[in-house]
């Protein structure tokens, strides 16, 4: 007997769902710049004439650039998202969205689709294997992305979920991220997306001399923390500096000894070889940043996935960054109060967002912030910065080409740091040498301007907003 689950395509699912103008559809973005359902779906959506939607994407690349024609046509009304780059960015920051695009953190995401605050109507989930009735995992199948962690709250509250898959197998299907009990309906189609794309990003540590300068500070500054004992626990991003800390804190602990805990956050490749090295015992994995983790993530059963609640939501029960002992932090700007943006551009232009940046920095218990004093001509470190993402008071300290800077708030871990022989500088005169080495003043949009994005703090109160670049 056929499965009623399994429809002929996208338009059927659509249409058996219900979902009508003005409704909200989301989607997750563990296939980064390779995801191709985001596009197929949206396609649908507008052929069938449906309108005013709110487009609720953990994460939006360049790769979805197709959504800019639907935004311009009234097909997408609002977006909620943690991150967005590439054209659709841009056309928000130019005011082209009827509403004001509200952009999470991941936990905040969870938490706002958890409590009923972001209502989804219809949950699109990018599947790499499920069988006919919904069950289905990201570790197998030729579009394998690792875990499906952002996809996890939007399965289970949304009101239909439909599984979009390019390798249906024969139920059931094996092992189960997400089952079968929280899927309404599955699709098969050619390919979900392109999983090389995973890679969008840099996903290498930095040779570049002054990277390694300001990654080899920050490994001082963790080791006279005196957080770097067995059961320590560590979260990278996966810029160049940030994995360049990562190798020498790899090598520090070898040579100390130290056994960590757990590592987390979304791991690539330098965190699997922690892991296989015996440094951590496990790892607590939310999204796979290369195609090594996805390996790993297949094949190694201390090799965890989480959900985007369990990684970061602040309401529930116990969220991973809160146990977390040291987290390394990229920075687009951050001011004399510590404030970070990895929001926008200097020039108000969307290019990021927190994803998990401030979720992260409120949890850890040592927050540090790497970065050069300037880049592209511009001062890194301003009086303030023009969108904060994450709020200076979880901010610790500060580590660039020309110095450290503690957190007044952090007056302990000044002392530890000078103790170990750590040069320190104020923020103000660091922020000094940033001012006489820019070349390029930013222009940043008018105060006057319309609002075009509103970003919020991972408990759903406003940190700052966005205003229309001209």
């Amino acid at each position: 007997m056929a499965n009623p689950k399994l429809m002929p395509g996208l338009r059927a699912a659509i249409a058996a769902s219900g979902l009508k103008d003005g409704g909200t559809v989301s989607f997750h973005h563990h296939l980064r710049n390779g995801d191709q359902v985001m596009n197929m779906v949206m396609d649908e959506i507008a052929g069938m004439g449906i309108a005013d939607i709110t487009l609720a994407a953990s994460s939006l690349f360049a790769v979805h650039a197709p959504l800019v024609e639907h935004i311009r046509q009234g097909v997408i009304g609002a977006i909620h998202t943690a991150y967005m780059s590439g054209p659709v960015a841009h056309a928000v920051s130019r005011g082209m969205l009827r509403r004001p695009a509200v952009m999470h953190t991941h936990g905040g995401r969870a938490r706002s689709i958890e409590s009923g605050e972001l209502r989804i109507d219809v949950a699109f989930i990018a599947a790499p294997t499920a069988d006919a009735c919904g069950n289905m995992n990201g570790v197998d199948g030729k579009s394998a992305c690792g875990t499906l962690g952002y996809a996890v709250a939007d399965a289970h509250f949304a009101a239909c979920v439909v599984a979009v898959t390019d390798n249906l197998v024969p139920y059931p299907a094996c092992p189960i991220a997400i089952g079968q009990d929280h899927v309404d309906y599955v699709v098969e189609v050619g390919s979900i997306g392109d999983p090389s794309g995973i890679l969008s990003g840099t996903t290498r540590a930095t040779t570049d001399p002054v990277g390694l300068d300001i990654a080899r500070s920050a490994t001082r500054v963790i080791a006279a923390s005196g957080l770097l004992v067995d059961g320590f626990s560590f979260q990278t991003g996966a810029g160049g500096i940030s994995l360049a800390v990562a190798a020498q804190l790899k090598q520090l602990m070898q040579e100390g000894a130290v056994q960590g805990s757990f590592a987390s956050g979304g791991i690539t490749g330098y965190i699997v070889d922690m892991l296989e090295a015996g440094l951590f015992k496990t790892l607590f994995d939310v999204q796979c940043f290369d195609l090594k983790a996805v390996e790993s993530c297949r094949r190694n059963r201390r090799h965890l996935a989480m959900s985007a609640s369990m990684y970061a939501n602040p309401q529930r029960r116990g969220a991973v960054v809160d146990q977390l002992d040291v987290m390394i932090l990229g920075a687009t700007e951050i001011d004399l109060a510590f404030n970070v943006n990895v929001t926008t551009g200097s020039d108000g232009m969307i290019m990021g967002g927190s994803g998990g940046h401030a979720d992260a920095a409120a949890g850890a218990k040592l927050a540090i912030v790497t970065t050069r004093l300037n880049a592209g001509g511009y001062a890194k470190i301003t009086d303030r910065v023009t969108t904060i993402t994450t709020p200076g008071a979880t901010v610790d300290v500060l580590v660039t080409d020309e110095g450290v800077a503690v957190n007044p708030l952090r007056a302990d871990l000044l002392e530890r740091l000078r103790a170990a022989g750590i040069a320190l500088r104020g923020i103000g005169e660091l922020r000094a040498l940033a001012a006489a080495r820019a070349t390029t003043v930013a222009q940043r949009p008018s105060g006057q301007a319309r609002i075009v994005a509103l970003v919020e703090y991972r408990d759903g109160s406003l940190t700052d907003v966005v205003r229309m670049v001209a």
